[in-house]
């Protein structure tokens, strides 16, 4: 006789009666197969069938003890992880050196800079007039260089450029050390334009921002990876003229400056195209013209133009009503960008369109990054731009410099 549903449902005065009618059956088996033994009742509490009145195992545990003892178990897991699992991460670092337990101060950005890219050591140091503060300042040489590159070259250029940049200014100041100014000079150079443009990490800081610690480090990647590197012809240190961008072509150094260097010959630079420095206007009135040329012009309009023009497609003379100008003087007294000029006369006005911007000779920096944008290595640049050249070292090619 199995439980049913019933006994569950009306509670322990069926289980009573069942209790006794199951009693009453036992008992009469029992006398029927003529056990000598007299049948106890007490026995019953070891059958199967019996049900105790209070405690059948029917009866449930109330609802709210099955989740209570779940949820102190996963209390008391969550407990341990909090308190335990840290106790365990820290403890094998405090047994030793107590300073790796704690957390490291932050770095100001310039150490983090110099932290990421180490220059090593200089030959030589330069000394650089500040023009900010009109004093001489000792510079080591790589550092100078970074300061340079930083300061002439967009740090957001391909680094092949940068590093490209990286020579031309380290070519720069080694020729000047060995040929500049003589003893009676004050200073190597200048911070400016009259050399090399050159701004120390507080100045690039301020005029970078935020963006100072990636820009500062690319670029002295850029410095490191060419250290100690120059380029030459026939063993001498180059002049490594070079400009922002070009009209398509580079400019023979005779064609702009007076002397005929073999290795600033004219090239196509396509690349330059992409520039945003590629093209530009500047209006002037007659009056500003006169003013600017320093010359008397006819009061008549329109003006007698004529114009012949250098290999590279730039203006070599100039003849405006019989007054003659070179190229490179009107670029230079009308603060135009480039002397790949032509000019329209409207409504009393010269409007002057150039291509390019800089005086076209030596490398260019859109096409140096261009040409690196089409995987060409900073060597490749150097060699395009500067004819016939070699890359050495400065060990080999200026011992003096490196002994003082």
């Amino acid at each position: 006789m199995k439980p049913s549903k019933y006994s569950k449902k009306h509670g322990s005065n069926y289980t009573k009666k069942r209790n006794a009618l199951l009693l009453k059956k036992l008992k009469a088996k029992h006398q029927s197969q003529n056990q000598s033994k007299p049948f106890k009742k007490k026995s019953l509490t070891r059958n199967k069938y019996w049900f105790a009145p209070k405690k059948h195992y029917l009866q449930k545990r109330p609802k709210q003890h099955v989740w209570k003892i779940p949820s102190a178990i996963l209390l008391a897991c969550l407990l341990m992880i909090i308190l335990v699992v840290p106790t365990l991460i820290v403890i094998p670092y405090s047994k030793g050196d107590e300073k790796v337990a704690k957390a490291p101060p932050i770095a100001s950005s310039e150490e983090t800079t110099n932290q990421n890219m180490d220059l090593g050591s200089s030959p030589f140091s330069v000394s650089v007039m500040r023009s900010n503060v009109d004093k001489v300042e000792g510079v080591p040489l790589e550092e100078y260089v970074v300061g340079v590159v930083a300061s002439e070259m967009p740090a957001e250029f391909e680094k092949e450029a940068l590093k490209a940049q990286s020579l031309a200014a380290r070519t720069y100041i080694v020729n000047q050390k060995l040929h500049g100014g003589g003893a009676k000079q004050e200073s190597d150079v200048t911070d400016t334009v009259q050399h090399q443009v050159y701004k120390d990490e507080g100045q690039l800081q301020k005029l970078w921002g935020s963006d100072f610690e990636w820009k500062m480090k690319k670029v002295k990647e850029a410095v490191a990876e060419t250290k100690g590197e120059i380029v030459t012809y026939k063993d001498t240190p180059i002049t490594p003229a070079f400009f922002s961008t070009s009209n398509g072509y580079t400019e023979n150094s005779e064609d702009y400056w007076e002397n005929e260097l073999p290795y600033l010959r004219s090239v196509e630079s396509h690349w330059d195209e992409e520039s945003p420095k590629y093209l530009d206007q500047k209006t002037f009135s007659i009056q500003q013209l006169e003013k600017a040329l320093e010359v008397d012009l006819p009061n008549q309009f329109p003006l007698a133009v004529e114009t012949t023009h250098t290999d590279s497609n730039r203006v070599e003379q100039l003849q405006l009503a019989k007054q003659t100008f070179s190229g490179r003087e009107v670029r230079e007294k009308l603060e135009l960008r480039s002397s790949d000029f032509t000019i329209e006369q409207k409504n009393n006005h010269f409007i002057f369109t150039t291509k390019g911007f800089g005086h076209g000779i030596g490398m260019s920096q859109y096409g140096a990054n261009g040409m690196a944008k089409e995987g060409k290595n900073y060597q490749d640049i150097v060699r395009y731009y500067y004819q016939d050249v070699k890359i050495s070292t400065i060990n080999d090619t200026a011992p003096t410099l490196v002994a003082k």
